[in-house]
Protein backbone atom coordinates (compact mmCIF):
# COMPACT_ATOMS: atom_id res chain seq x y z
CA UNK A 1 0.00 0.00 0.00
CA UNK A 2 1.49 3.20 -0.80
CA UNK A 3 2.22 5.83 2.10
CA UNK A 4 0.73 8.64 0.36
CA UNK A 5 -2.69 9.97 1.68
CA UNK A 6 -5.43 8.83 -0.52
CA UNK A 7 -7.37 11.78 -0.46
CA UNK A 8 -5.77 15.47 -1.26
CA UNK A 9 -5.00 17.28 2.50
CA UNK A 10 -6.48 13.69 4.21
CA UNK A 11 -4.53 14.41 7.40
CA UNK A 12 -5.88 17.70 7.79
CA UNK A 13 -9.58 16.92 7.51
CA UNK A 14 -11.68 16.92 10.14
CA UNK A 15 -14.38 13.80 10.52
CA UNK A 16 -17.14 15.96 8.96
CA UNK A 17 -14.66 17.17 6.08
CA UNK A 18 -14.05 12.82 5.26
CA UNK A 19 -17.76 12.14 6.00
CA UNK A 20 -18.34 14.67 3.06
CA UNK A 21 -15.41 13.55 0.69
CA UNK A 22 -16.22 9.34 0.89
CA UNK A 23 -19.40 9.88 -0.22
CA UNK A 24 -17.92 9.59 -3.84
CA UNK A 25 -15.89 6.85 -3.45
CA UNK A 26 -16.33 3.25 -4.46
CA UNK A 27 -15.47 0.56 -1.96
CA UNK A 28 -12.11 -0.56 -3.41
CA UNK A 29 -10.72 3.53 -2.56
CA UNK A 30 -12.83 3.13 0.47
CA UNK A 31 -10.83 0.32 1.72
CA UNK A 32 -7.50 1.79 1.29
CA UNK A 33 -8.71 4.88 2.78
CA UNK A 34 -9.39 2.65 6.24
CA UNK A 35 -5.86 1.04 5.91
CA UNK A 36 -4.15 4.31 5.41
CA UNK A 37 -6.06 5.81 8.53
CA UNK A 38 -5.73 2.32 11.05
CA UNK A 39 -1.90 2.70 9.62
CA UNK A 40 -1.43 6.12 10.57
CA UNK A 41 -3.51 8.64 12.25
CA UNK A 42 -6.00 5.56 13.85
CA UNK A 43 -9.24 8.01 14.81
CA UNK A 44 -11.75 5.91 16.23
CA UNK A 45 -14.33 8.37 14.99
CA UNK A 46 -12.80 8.60 10.93
CA UNK A 47 -12.24 4.63 11.31
CA UNK A 48 -16.23 4.77 12.58
CA UNK A 49 -17.15 7.15 9.61
CA UNK A 50 -15.34 5.44 6.84
CA UNK A 51 -16.31 1.71 8.28
CA UNK A 52 -20.35 3.16 8.15
CA UNK A 53 -19.89 5.16 4.61
CA UNK A 54 -18.42 1.05 3.57
CA UNK A 55 -21.76 -1.03 4.89
CA UNK A 56 -24.01 1.67 3.20
CA UNK A 57 -22.22 1.06 -0.10
CA UNK A 58 -22.60 -2.75 0.71
CA UNK A 59 -26.18 -2.53 1.82
CA UNK A 60 -26.80 -1.05 -2.04
CA UNK A 61 -26.27 2.23 -1.95
CA UNK A 62 -24.45 4.15 -4.62
CA UNK A 63 -21.34 6.78 -4.54
CA UNK A 64 -22.92 10.20 -4.63
CA UNK A 65 -21.63 12.56 -7.73
CA UNK A 66 -18.97 14.61 -7.60
CA UNK A 67 -15.38 14.60 -6.76
CA UNK A 68 -13.75 13.49 -3.58
CA UNK A 69 -11.93 16.65 -3.33
CA UNK A 70 -14.77 19.07 -3.76
CA UNK A 71 -15.06 19.72 -0.16
CA UNK A 72 -10.83 20.28 0.78
CA UNK A 73 -9.89 22.78 3.40
CA UNK A 74 -10.28 26.21 1.61
CA UNK A 75 -12.63 25.26 -0.80
CA UNK A 76 -15.49 26.44 0.63
CA UNK A 77 -16.98 23.26 1.66
CA UNK A 78 -17.95 22.43 -2.32
CA UNK A 79 -21.11 24.11 -1.99
CA UNK A 80 -21.82 26.08 -5.09
CA UNK A 81 -24.23 29.49 -3.73
CA UNK A 82 -26.62 30.34 -6.59
CA UNK A 83 -25.37 34.69 -7.23
CA UNK A 84 -27.12 37.13 -8.93
CA UNK A 85 -25.61 39.25 -11.76
CA UNK A 86 -25.04 42.03 -9.58
CA UNK A 87 -22.68 39.37 -7.36
CA UNK A 88 -24.93 38.94 -4.02
CA UNK A 89 -26.77 35.95 -3.38
CA UNK A 90 -29.84 34.88 -3.71
CA UNK A 91 -29.94 34.50 0.35
CA UNK A 92 -32.33 37.14 2.45
CA UNK A 93 -29.87 39.26 4.37
CA UNK A 94 -28.80 38.42 7.79
CA UNK A 95 -28.95 41.22 10.50
CA UNK A 96 -26.91 40.52 13.53
CA UNK A 97 -28.93 41.45 16.70
CA UNK A 98 -28.78 44.67 18.87
CA UNK A 99 -26.67 45.06 21.38
CA UNK A 100 -28.09 45.64 24.84
CA UNK A 101 -31.27 43.74 24.05
CA UNK A 102 -33.70 43.44 27.08
CA UNK A 103 -35.01 40.19 26.01
CA UNK A 104 -31.77 38.70 25.53
CA UNK A 105 -30.02 37.84 29.28
CA UNK A 106 -26.32 37.08 27.46
CA UNK A 107 -26.42 40.75 26.24
CA UNK A 108 -25.17 43.79 28.07
CA UNK A 109 -27.50 46.92 29.48
CA UNK A 110 -27.41 49.37 29.46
Amino acid sequence: MSHDAPLPDYDQLTTSAIQSQIRTLESGPLEELLGYEREHANRPLAIQTIEHRLEALRSGESPSGGHAAGAAPGSGGGVDVPQQTDGHTDAPPINPPSHGDPTNPAQPRD
